[in-house]
């Protein structure tokens, strides 16, 4: 049979999803295209079930929490602690039990296309998501420490479903007197967390490319607040602007 197929529809079929019998036939078929894309099919399948392993691992934590009784488990994270530009946004999500996010990490290890595709599953499939932003002023006024869990706590204030639990990337929230669990690297092991950091990286990443158009020549959208050489000779050639953040060197030193 294998060999009435031309290796373009072998190369087909196995894009889809072939049977146990078919792929035992192709297997008998010598020819070097035909090897090639069983080769291609199997490494897919390793990867996927790579992903499959990392995603029901991602939720230990969030399992662990719902089998002792609580309700809704919030991961959170935040973004935009090192830019010299620009707010510090945090972000909460609560994700059901059947959640289904293969492929989901955190956000500084996926491309701005995986991020995006992900965003648009994380907003159909949570529970809730909430959002929380520190601007450079307050930042200045309390240091950027304490501004992240600012933001984080406002994030959580904006979930519209209270959690009982909080998941954070290596920080506890004091002013919040909920159960929580400060997880070090818990973007790459919490899917909540995880979810968390795609959706404040892209919620940044979108205020950075408006405040670009807000205040053209230091490169905000494809800078997105950091010292970068662009970014750093719009300083010296038109100023600091309100979204500066005085207190971060080499501004404060420029002032």
């Amino acid at each position: 049979m294998s060999k009435t197929l031309t290796i373009a529809q072998i190369k087909k079929r196995l894009a889809e999803i072939p049977t146990e019998e078919e792929v035992a036939i192709f297997q008998q078929d010598e020819r070097k295209g035909v090897q090639q894309a069983l080769k291609s099919y199997f490494n897919r399948l390793a990867k996927e079930e790579e992903r499959r392993l990392k995603h029901e691992e991602m939720l230990t934590y969030e399992r662990q929490y719902l089998a002792e009784g609580f309700h809704y488990v919030a991961g959170i994270d935040e973004v935009g602690r090192g830019p010299l530009a620009g707010p510090v946004v945090a972000a909460a999500v609560i994700l059901p039990p059947d959640v289904n996010l293969l492929g989901l990490n955190d956000s500084k290890q996926l491309s701005e296309q995986k991020r995006k595709t992900l965003l648009a599953a994380i907003k159909e499939q949570a529970i809730s998501i909430g959002i929380g932003v520190v601007e450079a002023d307050e930042i200045d006024r309390i240091n950027i420490y304490q501004a992240s869990k600012v933001a984080m706590a406002k994030a959580v204030e904006n979930l519209k479903r209270q959690p009982d639990c909080l998941l954070i990337d290596a920080m506890t929230i004091e002013q919040l007197p909920i159960r929580q669990e400060a997880i070090i690297k818990g973007d790459q092991k919490s899917l909540s967390i995880a979810a968390a950091s795609v959706v404040a990286k892209e919620y940044r990443d979108d205020l950075m490319r408006q405040y670009g158009q807000a205040y053209p020549g230091y490169d905000f959208e494809y800078n997105v607040g950091y010292g970068t050489r662009h970014h750093l000779e719009g300083i010296e050639k038109y100023g600091i602007t309100p979204i500066h953040r005085r207190t971060f060197a080499p501004i404060k030193n420029m002032i």
